[in-house]
């Protein structure tokens, strides 16, 4: 049985279908991809599944229990790290940490040691006394993948986990996103605009295409479909959600301002 299973799935903004008919099953211990153009609907399935938005209708379960009728128990059941930035820069490393790990009602007796570990996982122990604010983009990153491993989740959601971050950045946190399946057997679901990332990272990907999936197989399966020599995942991405890239893959001037004050503020 898959650990995120999705039937219909569907969210309606006043007069915008963000979300529509979206069906998929993500096994456990998969890093599953979800690609699109800005406005295609990947924050918006996030969103649902991690339950911070109610569906207009459809169905999704993850770690067996419902969206709906289970909210509470997929809460503790998964991570989720943001687009937007969610650590405290007035705060150390392990402040940060101090405080997500209350709000998981982690034992008093156990957080030292959670947060040790989570440090210790991350590439971080070094910098936790330090404030967050002097850290680099890419050690933000890891700190808030940290935070959000500190319940000992069985799916983590990234949105556009590096956003922002220079390639030696990028690919630190390429290397603990691939350690969190490999050694944890942690199931990864994550969104992004950078065909590199998922090819290396994705075992599958989805690509959406105004709120629906055009298209979800293994990357290699999904060049292969082009029967075009030396196809990349790019061409992939051009095939099956093209047509819109004008329409919404510039995504709004809320969008383009969101994305150049998070980039800001992790470069």
């Amino acid at each position: 049985m898959p650990i995120i299973e999705t039937t219909a799935l569907t969210r309606r903004f006043a007069d915008v279908l963000a979300v529509d008919d979206f069906t998929i099953g993500v096994d456990e211990g998969e890093v599953f991809g979800l690609l699109g153009p800005n406005g295609a609907g990947k924050t918006t399935v996030i969103k649902m599944l991690t339950t911070l938005l109610v569906p207009t209708s459809g169905e999704a379960s993850v770690a067996g229990y419902s969206i709906r009728r289970g909210s509470g128990a997929v809460r503790r059941m998964v991570g989720y790290v943001p687009q937007m930035l969610s650590a405290d820069g007035q705060l150390s490393g392990y402040e940060n940490l101090l405080i997500f790990a209350k709000l998981y009602d982690i034992p008093r007796r156990e957080q030292r040691a959670r947060i040790d570990d989570a440090l210790k996982f991350m590439g971080l122990s070094d910098v936790a006394p330090s404030l967050v604010r002097t850290y680099s983009g890419g050690m933000i990153r890891r700190l808030e993948i940290a935070q959000s491993m500190l319940h000992h989740p069985r799916v983590l959601f990234l949105d556009e986990p590096t956003v922002g971050l220079d390639p030696s950045a990028r690919r630190a946190v390429w290397q603990h996103i691939a350690e969190l399946r490999e050694r944890l057997g942690m199931t990864i679901f994550l969104t992004t605009h950078l065909m590199e990332e998922a090819d290396s990272l994705c075992r599958r990907v989805a690509i959406m295409h105004r709120g629906r999936v055009a298209a979800l197989d293994t990357p290699a399966a999904l060049k292969a479909s082009l029967n075009t020599p030396g196809a990349t995942l790019d061409d992939v991405f051009i095939h099956f959600a093209g047509d819109s890239l004008s329409a919404v893959g510039g995504g709004s001037y809320r969008d383009t301002r969101r994305a150049r004050r998070t980039a800001r503020r992790l470069g």
